[in-house]
Protein backbone atom coordinates (compact mmCIF):
# COMPACT_ATOMS: atom_id res chain seq x y z
CA UNK A 1 0.00 0.00 0.00
CA UNK A 2 1.22 3.61 -0.64
CA UNK A 3 -0.07 6.62 0.91
CA UNK A 4 -0.20 10.58 -0.46
CA UNK A 5 -2.01 13.59 -0.56
CA UNK A 6 -3.35 14.74 -4.25
CA UNK A 7 -3.64 18.26 -4.69
CA UNK A 8 -6.91 19.00 -6.17
CA UNK A 9 -8.12 23.27 -6.23
CA UNK A 10 -6.26 24.39 -3.29
CA UNK A 11 -6.85 21.28 -0.91
CA UNK A 12 -5.38 18.01 -0.16
CA UNK A 13 -7.00 14.57 -0.94
CA UNK A 14 -5.99 11.58 1.67
CA UNK A 15 -5.07 9.00 -0.69
CA UNK A 16 -3.75 5.53 -1.15
CA UNK A 17 -3.19 3.07 -3.38
CA UNK A 18 -2.97 -1.14 -2.75
CA UNK A 19 -0.59 -1.99 -5.04
CA UNK A 20 -0.86 -5.35 -7.00
CA UNK A 21 1.93 -7.75 -6.81
CA UNK A 22 3.93 -8.60 -9.77
CA UNK A 23 6.36 -5.00 -11.94
CA UNK A 24 3.08 -4.11 -14.02
CA UNK A 25 2.58 -2.24 -15.27
CA UNK A 26 -0.81 -2.76 -13.86
CA UNK A 27 -4.09 -1.57 -14.99
CA UNK A 28 -6.05 0.70 -12.41
CA UNK A 29 -9.60 1.29 -10.53
CA UNK A 30 -10.75 4.39 -8.94
CA UNK A 31 -12.73 3.46 -5.98
CA UNK A 32 -15.03 6.37 -5.57
CA UNK A 33 -16.87 6.58 -2.09
CA UNK A 34 -20.84 7.21 -1.64
CA UNK A 35 -22.30 10.37 0.57
CA UNK A 36 -21.34 10.05 3.07
CA UNK A 37 -18.87 7.66 2.92
CA UNK A 38 -19.55 4.70 6.20
CA UNK A 39 -19.02 2.20 3.43
CA UNK A 40 -16.18 2.37 1.60
CA UNK A 41 -15.99 -0.99 -0.08
CA UNK A 42 -12.05 -1.82 0.30
CA UNK A 43 -13.11 -5.22 0.34
CA UNK A 44 -13.27 -4.77 -3.28
CA UNK A 45 -10.15 -3.38 -3.31
CA UNK A 46 -8.75 -6.09 -1.66
CA UNK A 47 -10.05 -8.44 -4.20
CA UNK A 48 -9.54 -6.09 -7.31
CA UNK A 49 -5.79 -6.03 -6.81
CA UNK A 50 -5.77 -9.57 -6.29
CA UNK A 51 -6.05 -10.45 -9.58
CA UNK A 52 -3.23 -7.82 -10.91
CA UNK A 53 -5.01 -4.19 -10.83
CA UNK A 54 -4.08 -0.94 -8.78
CA UNK A 55 -6.65 0.39 -6.92
CA UNK A 56 -7.04 4.07 -6.15
CA UNK A 57 -9.21 5.25 -2.91
CA UNK A 58 -9.32 9.08 -2.03
CA UNK A 59 -11.27 11.08 0.03
CA UNK A 60 -13.55 14.23 -1.80
CA UNK A 61 -12.30 17.69 -0.69
CA UNK A 62 -14.19 18.32 2.97
CA UNK A 63 -14.69 14.86 3.49
CA UNK A 64 -12.99 12.69 6.09
CA UNK A 65 -10.34 14.25 7.00
CA UNK A 66 -9.30 15.72 3.54
CA UNK A 67 -8.52 19.53 3.56
CA UNK A 68 -11.54 22.35 2.24
CA UNK A 69 -14.82 21.93 1.93
CA UNK A 70 -16.97 19.45 0.65
CA UNK A 71 -19.60 19.90 -2.18
CA UNK A 72 -21.25 17.84 -5.23
CA UNK A 73 -19.04 20.13 -7.35
CA UNK A 74 -15.84 19.87 -5.69
CA UNK A 75 -16.50 16.03 -5.38
CA UNK A 76 -16.16 15.93 -9.29
CA UNK A 77 -13.48 18.30 -9.43
CA UNK A 78 -11.24 16.36 -6.89
CA UNK A 79 -12.34 12.70 -9.31
CA UNK A 80 -10.85 14.48 -12.23
CA UNK A 81 -7.68 15.60 -10.34
CA UNK A 82 -7.27 12.10 -9.03
CA UNK A 83 -7.36 10.24 -11.99
CA UNK A 84 -4.90 13.06 -13.42
CA UNK A 85 -2.40 12.58 -10.61
CA UNK A 86 -2.48 8.75 -11.04
CA UNK A 87 -1.72 9.30 -14.78
CA UNK A 88 1.68 11.62 -14.21
CA UNK A 89 4.71 9.38 -15.13
CA UNK A 90 6.37 9.92 -11.51
CA UNK A 91 2.94 8.69 -9.80
CA UNK A 92 3.31 5.58 -12.87
CA UNK A 93 6.39 4.40 -12.54
CA UNK A 94 6.01 4.62 -8.35
CA UNK A 95 2.49 2.41 -8.48
CA UNK A 96 3.50 0.55 -11.35
CA UNK A 97 0.62 1.29 -13.27
CA UNK A 98 -0.90 1.68 -17.17
CA UNK A 99 -2.30 5.85 -16.98
CA UNK A 100 -3.90 4.25 -20.33
CA UNK A 101 -5.94 1.60 -18.56
CA UNK A 102 -7.82 3.81 -16.03
CA UNK A 103 -11.90 2.05 -14.64
CA UNK A 104 -13.71 3.79 -12.29
CA UNK A 105 -15.65 1.94 -10.24
CA UNK A 106 -18.05 4.52 -7.70
CA UNK A 107 -21.08 3.15 -5.32
CA UNK A 108 -24.30 5.56 -5.16
CA UNK A 109 -22.56 9.11 -4.64
CA UNK A 110 -19.44 7.95 -5.82
CA UNK A 111 -21.18 6.19 -8.78
CA UNK A 112 -22.30 9.93 -9.75
CA UNK A 113 -19.03 11.11 -10.01
CA UNK A 114 -17.76 8.17 -12.03
CA UNK A 115 -20.46 9.06 -14.59
CA UNK A 116 -19.30 12.49 -14.43
CA UNK A 117 -15.83 12.15 -14.48
CA UNK A 118 -16.22 9.47 -17.35
CA UNK A 119 -18.37 11.50 -19.63
CA UNK A 120 -15.74 14.52 -19.40
CA UNK A 121 -12.75 12.36 -20.04
CA UNK A 122 -12.50 9.70 -22.84
CA UNK A 123 -9.36 8.49 -21.62
CA UNK A 124 -11.06 6.43 -18.67
CA UNK A 125 -11.27 3.04 -20.19
CA UNK A 126 -14.88 1.72 -18.59
CA UNK A 127 -16.92 2.39 -15.60
CA UNK A 128 -18.73 -0.14 -12.96
CA UNK A 129 -21.48 1.51 -11.17
CA UNK A 130 -22.91 0.09 -7.96
CA UNK A 131 -26.51 1.72 -6.83
CA UNK A 132 -24.97 5.10 -9.21
CA UNK A 133 -27.03 8.13 -7.62
CA UNK A 134 -28.67 9.82 -10.30
CA UNK A 135 -29.13 13.21 -8.75
CA UNK A 136 -30.08 15.21 -11.77
CA UNK A 137 -32.52 12.62 -13.00
CA UNK A 138 -34.35 12.55 -10.25
CA UNK A 139 -35.46 16.32 -9.95
CA UNK A 140 -38.38 16.45 -11.82
CA UNK A 141 -38.19 19.41 -14.62
CA UNK A 142 -39.35 22.08 -14.85
CA UNK A 143 -39.32 23.02 -11.32
CA UNK A 144 -42.25 25.79 -9.96
CA UNK A 145 -40.91 28.07 -6.93
CA UNK A 146 -43.15 26.05 -4.66
CA UNK A 147 -42.14 22.71 -6.50
CA UNK A 148 -38.53 23.71 -6.11
CA UNK A 149 -38.50 24.86 -1.87
CA UNK A 150 -40.28 21.43 -1.18
CA UNK A 151 -37.98 19.34 -3.08
CA UNK A 152 -34.92 21.28 -1.37
CA UNK A 153 -36.91 20.75 2.12
CA UNK A 154 -36.87 17.02 1.32
CA UNK A 155 -33.31 16.97 0.28
CA UNK A 156 -31.80 18.78 3.16
CA UNK A 157 -33.53 16.40 5.52
CA UNK A 158 -32.05 13.20 3.53
CA UNK A 159 -28.85 14.57 3.76
CA UNK A 160 -29.02 15.51 6.98
CA UNK A 161 -30.52 11.89 8.08
CA UNK A 162 -27.23 10.56 6.22
CA UNK A 163 -25.37 12.35 8.57
CA UNK A 164 -22.91 15.41 7.64
CA UNK A 165 -20.70 14.91 10.73
CA UNK A 166 -17.78 13.74 8.54
CA UNK A 167 -18.32 16.25 5.82
CA UNK A 168 -16.78 19.86 6.55
CA UNK A 169 -17.93 22.94 5.22
CA UNK A 170 -21.58 22.27 3.79
CA UNK A 171 -25.31 21.78 5.25
CA UNK A 172 -27.76 19.97 4.04
CA UNK A 173 -29.63 22.91 2.46
CA UNK A 174 -26.60 24.11 0.39
CA UNK A 175 -25.88 20.87 -0.89
CA UNK A 176 -30.20 20.67 -1.89
CA UNK A 177 -29.56 24.37 -3.75
CA UNK A 178 -26.65 23.23 -5.48
CA UNK A 179 -28.14 20.15 -7.04
CA UNK A 180 -31.10 22.19 -8.01
CA UNK A 181 -28.63 24.54 -9.51
CA UNK A 182 -27.15 21.76 -11.21
CA UNK A 183 -30.14 18.95 -11.76
CA UNK A 184 -29.99 19.10 -15.97
CA UNK A 185 -26.63 19.23 -16.78
CA UNK A 186 -25.45 16.55 -14.20
CA UNK A 187 -28.21 13.93 -15.13
CA UNK A 188 -27.51 10.53 -16.50
CA UNK A 189 -29.86 11.41 -19.57
CA UNK A 190 -27.13 14.05 -20.94
CA UNK A 191 -24.40 11.66 -20.43
CA UNK A 192 -25.46 8.77 -22.53
CA UNK A 193 -23.76 9.82 -25.73
CA UNK A 194 -20.82 10.81 -24.19
CA UNK A 195 -20.37 7.02 -22.97
CA UNK A 196 -22.56 5.18 -25.47
CA UNK A 197 -18.98 3.26 -26.66
CA UNK A 198 -17.73 2.62 -23.72
CA UNK A 199 -17.83 -0.55 -21.72
CA UNK A 200 -19.77 -0.21 -18.24
CA UNK A 201 -21.18 -2.69 -15.80
CA UNK A 202 -24.08 -1.25 -13.67
CA UNK A 203 -25.10 -3.20 -10.40
CA UNK A 204 -28.43 -2.69 -8.63
CA UNK A 205 -30.39 -3.42 -5.70
CA UNK A 206 -33.81 -3.34 -3.80
CA UNK A 207 -33.04 0.46 -3.02
CA UNK A 208 -34.50 4.17 -4.16
CA UNK A 209 -31.57 3.52 -7.08
CA UNK A 210 -32.68 0.70 -8.67
CA UNK A 211 -34.95 1.85 -11.58
CA UNK A 212 -32.98 4.55 -12.38
CA UNK A 213 -29.96 2.11 -13.25
CA UNK A 214 -32.28 0.07 -14.84
CA UNK A 215 -33.49 2.94 -17.29
CA UNK A 216 -29.66 4.28 -17.91
CA UNK A 217 -28.92 0.86 -18.80
CA UNK A 218 -31.86 0.61 -21.11
CA UNK A 219 -31.03 4.45 -22.62
CA UNK A 220 -27.33 3.08 -23.32
CA UNK A 221 -28.02 -0.01 -25.33
CA UNK A 222 -30.83 2.09 -27.41
CA UNK A 223 -27.80 4.50 -28.10
CA UNK A 224 -25.95 1.86 -29.43
CA UNK A 225 -24.22 0.85 -26.34
CA UNK A 226 -23.90 -2.96 -26.81
CA UNK A 227 -20.97 -3.44 -23.87
CA UNK A 228 -23.61 -2.52 -21.15
CA UNK A 229 -23.64 -5.43 -18.82
CA UNK A 230 -26.11 -5.59 -15.95
CA UNK A 231 -26.65 -6.99 -12.54
CA UNK A 232 -29.68 -7.23 -9.91
CA UNK A 233 -28.84 -8.29 -6.55
CA UNK A 234 -31.40 -8.67 -3.80
CA UNK A 235 -30.37 -6.93 -1.38
CA UNK A 236 -29.85 -3.06 0.20
CA UNK A 237 -28.13 -0.38 -0.90
CA UNK A 238 -24.64 -1.30 0.54
CA UNK A 239 -25.23 -5.17 -0.47
CA UNK A 240 -24.70 -5.84 3.25
CA UNK A 241 -25.63 -9.97 2.36
CA UNK A 242 -24.93 -9.69 -0.54
CA UNK A 243 -20.38 -8.58 -0.98
CA UNK A 244 -19.51 -12.21 -2.71
CA UNK A 245 -21.52 -11.87 -5.52
CA UNK A 246 -20.64 -8.44 -6.11
CA UNK A 247 -17.13 -8.57 -6.09
CA UNK A 248 -17.37 -11.59 -8.21
CA UNK A 249 -19.43 -10.10 -10.36
CA UNK A 250 -17.14 -7.15 -10.87
CA UNK A 251 -14.10 -9.35 -10.94
CA UNK A 252 -15.39 -11.08 -13.56
CA UNK A 253 -16.28 -7.84 -15.58
CA UNK A 254 -12.88 -6.49 -15.42
CA UNK A 255 -11.02 -9.36 -16.45
CA UNK A 256 -13.21 -8.98 -20.26
CA UNK A 257 -10.89 -5.41 -19.92
CA UNK A 258 -8.04 -6.78 -19.16
CA UNK A 259 -7.71 -10.49 -19.22
CA UNK A 260 -3.82 -10.45 -18.53
CA UNK A 261 -3.66 -8.31 -15.50
CA UNK A 262 -3.40 -11.18 -13.09
CA UNK A 263 -0.29 -12.40 -15.29
CA UNK A 264 1.66 -8.69 -15.36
Amino acid sequence: MRSFQIPSHGGLLNAFVYVASGPGPHPVVVLLHGFPGNERNLDLAQDIRSVGWDVLYFDYRGSWGSSGDFSFSHGIEDTAAAINYVRTPEMAEILRLDPSRIVLLGHSMGGFMAVQAAAADVGIMGVALISAADFGGRIPQPLSIDGEEAEIRALSAAYDREGLEPLAGCTGEGLARELLANAVQWSFAGKIEALKIRPLLIVSSEDAYGRGNEAFASALRRAGNNRVSTLHLPTDHVYSDQRGPLSGAILRWLATLAPQATTY
